[in-house]
């Protein structure tokens, strides 16, 4: 079994889209025996909050429900469970750096930082980059 953790700074917009997006992928792959997928913030901000509005009405959108998560925050542990554990953007990277010193665990969501739709508004752009970044790592699943 493969563990995803996909990491955001408060886990209520792009960390939650990216895990249930690629439950979705993985549910409709017929992959869902061999991957667990989760979500977590690198911040305290937004502890046991749900979804973001905006960003549970884009998973809606494509028929994708986020119903259940609440925000947490990414802990020691986490490295340990976890297999893949990847980052939207290098602020996230660099709190994670001075978190767990000297892990090398983390992985780039994509080749570039997935603006936090929290400031840009622009959930549809990170939409796309949920979907491009889900869409490769399914691949490599595969």
């Amino acid at each position: 079994m493969t563990k995803i953790l996909f990491l955001c700074w408060g886990n209520i917009c792009r960390s939650p889209m990216a895990e249930f997006v690629m439950k979705d992928m993985v549910k409709k792959a017929g992959l869902t025996d061999r991957v667990q997928i989760a979500s977590a913030a690198v911040s305290r901000e937004e502890l046991g909050n749900p979804v973001y509005p905006p960003a549970r009405r884009e998973l809606a959108s494509h028929g994708i429900s986020c119903d259940g998560h609440h925000a947490r925050q990414i802990t020691r542990a986490d490295l340990k469970i976890y297999d893949r554990i990847y980052y939207m953007d290098t602020r996230n990277a660099r709190y994670l750096e001075r978190m767990f010193p000297g892990e090398n665990c983390f992985i780039p969501f994509l080749d570039r930082d997935v603006a936090d739709p929290w400031y840009t508004g622009d959930f549809t752009q990170t939409w796309e980059d949920v979907v491009e970044g889900c869409s490769r790592i399914l691949e490599e699943l595969k």
